[in-house]
């Protein structure tokens, strides 16, 4: 085998090696989804946090609907801060 052809499928391994690395870390985004609408439903948000945490929880949905879990999980948490906070 050439360098090209060894340089290309080592790379090929890591790309895949990370992916895999990356779908295992996640939590299932409906999982972190349903977390954050049950405490939604007992919190009290202010008008201003209301507004911030449908925004994220809507980013977060649709990141979800493109299985990216990851990303999607990081915007559900983000709001699962915001209505924990009080």
């Amino acid at each position: 085998m050439n360098k090209l052809t060894l340089a290309t499928a080592a790379l090929c391994l890591s790309v895949a090696g990370s992916a895999i690395a990356n779908a295992a870390a996640a939590v299932p985004c409906e999982d972190m989804l349903k977390q954050l609408r049950d405490a939604e439903k007992a919190a009290s948000l202010s008008e201003p946090d209301k507004s911030k945490v449908t925004e994220l929880e809507s980013k977060g949905i649709e990141r979800c609907n493109a299985d990216d879990d990851k990303r999607a999980d990081q915007f559900f948490d983000e709001a699962l801060k915001l209505v924990i906070k009080k």
